[in-house]
């Protein structure tokens, strides 16, 4: 037996493991640094742009000149290797830079009104020379909104989805698909004022003495509208990819379609669906459009979701956005620190629930 045909314990035979030459990492630096410098006396000896210019252009320097000296010393075909490898990662560093830009951001500046009066009180007799008032109206209404807008909107979407996985045949589920796909790329005025059209002039007098009402459920149903497209597509694609053998498996044992569907799989394609549930409940989440037509907003605390008007925390982030009160952009930033947290802790807590329940 060859060297080669020999197994080492613990060791793969990856493109890391083979010797070869390499180049140094101290030369990779000091190119790095010449590029940065060489750019920077370009830029500014000539006069033509600011350090973004210089960050430019020592990257297209630093990848020249990297690939010349890897050429000498690894060969071209590890050259190229090393130049798509840093492409790769220069790639995946600019992807997370407006992610952590976003969030160094809501937490320094919305970091201000982080107090008991911000999340125990609401904007009610609040004027624009006072420096109290906060959220928790908004708070309210963003989680009695998105909630029943998730109860009335994760069932349909779940179930549409079985059934042009599952059974959907046809024309009928061509269509389906065709007006699902449609409504995806909506805009959320549209659903606002649809919902505005039939369920608050046409609907909600029916309840009021004949006077038209806006009302948080107004604000769910069109928030209902805009998250079935993203949780019927996304369940879709989950379904589709569970193995068929799981399938024919279960029924090869005599299960009935609709329990292999239950105990098999959804369990199989829970986390995946769970994923796309949390992405429209984010999205509704930060809807201000539909619930500042159907909802109208409110300075007050209004815990009764289908009587009177209620806020949301994005509408109190554009009402608050556009205040002439010197203490109105503190509240802004809060607020909008509280959404995004108020959907991570909802995407954490999701995610464990599906891990906890999802089929082993």
């Amino acid at each position: 037996m060859s060297l080669l045909e020999q197994e080492v314990p613990g060791v793969v035979m990856t493109p890391d493991h083979i010797r070869s030459k390499k180049l140094p990492w101290p030369v990779d630096l000091g190119i790095a640094v010449v590029a940065l410098a060489v750019s920077a006396a370009v830029v500014y000896g000539l006069g033509i742009g600011n350090w973004v210019l210089v960050v430019v252009l020592g990257v297209a320097f630093y990848l020249a000149g990297m690939f010349a000296a890897a050429s000498r010393v690894e060969g071209r075909r590890s050259a190229r290797n090393r130049l798509w490898k840093t492409l790769i990662y220069g790639a995946c560093l600019l992807a997370i830079l407006p992610l952590a830009s976003v969030v160094w951001t809501l937490v320094s500046k919305g970091a201000a009104r982080l107090d008991g009066d911000f999340f125990g009180s609401s904007m009610n007799n609040i004027g624009a020379r006072d420096a109290n008032g906060g959220a928790y109206h908004a708070i309210v209404g963003t989680l009695q909104q998105v909630g029943i807008a998730t109860l009335m909107a994760v069932p349909l979407g779940v179930l549409g989805a079985i059934y042009l996985v599952e059974y959907g045949r046809g024309k009928f589920a061509l269509t389906v698909r065709f007006f699902v796909d449609v409504m995806t790329g909506i805009p959320s005025i549209v659903a606002g004022l649809f919902i505005l059209a039939f369920w608050v002039l046409i609907v909600s007098p029916w309840f009021n003495n004949g006077t038209p009402r806006f009302s948080g459920f107004a604000a769910s149903l069109a928030l209902t509208v805009l998250m079935l497209p993203t949780i019927v597509r996304s369940t879709e694609e989950m379904l589709r990819l569970v193995p068929g053998p799981l399938r024919e498996g279960a029924y090869a044992l005599g299960v009935p379609q609709w329990k292999t569907i239950l105990k098999v799989v959804l369990p199989t394609a829970l986390p995946g669906i769970v994923t796309g549930i949390m992405l429209a409940v984010a999205r509704a989440a930060g809807e201000t459009a539909p619930v500042l037509l159907v909802a109208g907003g409110a300075a007050a605390i209004n815990f009764d979701p289908f009587s009177g008007n209620q806020s949301s925390l994005a509408l109190f982030v554009y009402q608050q956005a556009g205040d002439a009160s010197r203490y109105a952009p503190d509240r802004a930033w809060t607020a909008a620190l509280t959404l995004v947290a108020l959907v991570l802790v909802l995407t954490i807590a999701a995610k464990l629930l599906a891990r906890r329940n999802r089929l082993s």
